[in-house]
């Protein structure tokens, strides 16, 4: 297991870590930076529709485990390895990690998960089993952090999926910049 100290303190310095195909862990910091502007954030007009539909319902920190180990196996090889699993179950106990769960029903059909610490939330990972459910939970995340007070919303790599919703690149200096801000702030995930 990663020492829950040795987490925290990566983070804080904009590094994150990933499991290994040779079982190691790895520590991440890209340069450019991906973040989604909390109050640029877009939502789709797919999405709006969904929402406005409320097929889905929204969870936080009910299913931590369980949104965990389905990212893990949204694909073959993943970098969630157990070591990582591991760990982030500790943070999340320390009330370090967090999820969102999106279910239909009773059943667990999206969600997404990562670290609150100060101002700054840093998204791991998402799936989604339903259509459009992964983007139900990026929308509650947003819309939380946006009611606590985040100014950061770390998502690691701008991907196509992400620039829909406003995702961004940050050189490095600016992404610092607005790390060292959001780490002098008090936020409260839950």
């Amino acid at each position: 297991m990663i020492p829950i100290e040795l987490l925290l303190r990566a983070y804080q310095a904009g590094l994150f870590p990933m499991g290994m195909d040779d079982g190691k862990i790895g520590w991440f910091s890209p340069d450019p930076r991906g973040i989604i502007p909390l109050d640029r954030f877009h939502v789709p007009r797919r999405l709006a529709r969904t929402l406005r539909h409320g097929r889905f319902s929204v969870a936080v920190n009910r299913q931590f485990g369980n949104v965990i180990r389905a990212c893990a196996r949204r694909d073959e090889g993943t970098w969630i390895s157990a070591e990582i699993v591991q760990s982030y179950e500790a943070l999340h106990r320390m009330g370090f990690a967090h999820s969102v769960e999106v279910c239909a029903g009773d059943r667990l059909v999206g969600g997404l998960y990562g670290v609150a610490l100060r101002g700054a939330f840093f998204g791991e990972s998402m799936f989604s089993m339903a259509t459009d459910a992964s983007k139900v939970a990026l929308h509650a995340l947003v819309d939380r952090l946006q009611a606590r007070g985040y100014r950061l919303l770390d998502v690691q790599w701008v991907t196509p999926h992400l620039l829909q919703f406003g995702a961004v690149e940050l050189p490095r200096r600016e992404y610092m910049r607005r790390l060292a801000e959001s780490m002098q702030l008090e936020g409260g995930f839950a």
